[in-house]
């Protein structure tokens, strides 16, 4: 069946939500404790969405070559989340996850161990969940659907004014430092500061506590945490 943009705006916010679910159940088994996982301040990661919609767009041509689909996730995925990390952190001069203390990373963007389940992801959206999803959504009617879907884009687009002023603040934060010390205490001195400010950045360092900030004025490399 034919979607519309509207549909596939839909099915981004979905899985954008349902990736902010597994995110926070993965803290909660990992910190022992609830977090607001992710870059925005709502309860999505949008990278899932994207992720899932691509999928969506790319590899339902190829659903009758289960091998084909789940190597073709693998790398699609893969570049999704390696250009993800590499732009964001130049464009916030932060690295927000680091998996170069795992093995066989590349530049510690992207791991052989969360490639593997990308594709079984993958897999597991185009034959078992995005037809449920789909279907439940043709039982919904068109206007229903479209004042959905505005009310969604509107909410959505003040999550990321707000979010962009709260790493904006962060942004400004890294500049005015001029600290000649280690980039681990630099980082910590970072993260003190930031959690002083309001909630909203204490949510962003409580979201991702193992940002590796990146100062140009600073010589030093960012190490592992």
């Amino acid at each position: 069946m034919i979607l519309e943009i509207r549909d596939y705006f839909l099915l981004f916010m979905i899985y954008a939500l349902a990736g902010w679910i597994l995110e926070v159940i993965y803290a909660l088994f990992a910190d022992k404790k609830l977090t607001n996982r992710g870059f925005l301040i709502g309860p999505i990661c949008p990278i899932y969405g994207v992720g899932c919609v691509l999928i969506i767009l790319l590899l339902t041509p190829y659903k009758n070559h289960p091998i084909g689909l789940f190597v073709l996730a693998i790398v699609i995925c893969s570049i999704l989340e390696y250009f993800t990390s590499y732009f964001m952190e130049k464009l916030f001069k932060a690295r927000w996850w680091d998996y170069s203390n795992r093995k066989f990373n590349i530049n510690g963007r992207i791991c052989l161990e969360t490639m593997i389940p990308f594709g079984i992801v993958a897999c597991f959206i185009i034959y078992i969940v995005n037809p449920f999803v789909v279907e439940i959504l043709n039982k919904i009617p068109d206007t229903t659907l479209n004042i959905l879907s505005i009310v969604l884009a509107i909410i959505f687009l003040i999550d990321i004014i707000l979010s962009f002023n709260i790493i904006n603040g962060f942004k400004k934060t890294i500049k005015n430092i001029s600290l000649e010390d280690r980039t681990e205490d630099i980082n910590n001195y970072i993260k003190n500061l930031l959690l002083e400010k309001s909630i909203l950045y204490r949510r962003l360092i409580k979201a991702f506590p193992k940002i590796q900030t990146k100062i140009k004025k600073i010589k030093a490399k960012v190490i592992k945490d």
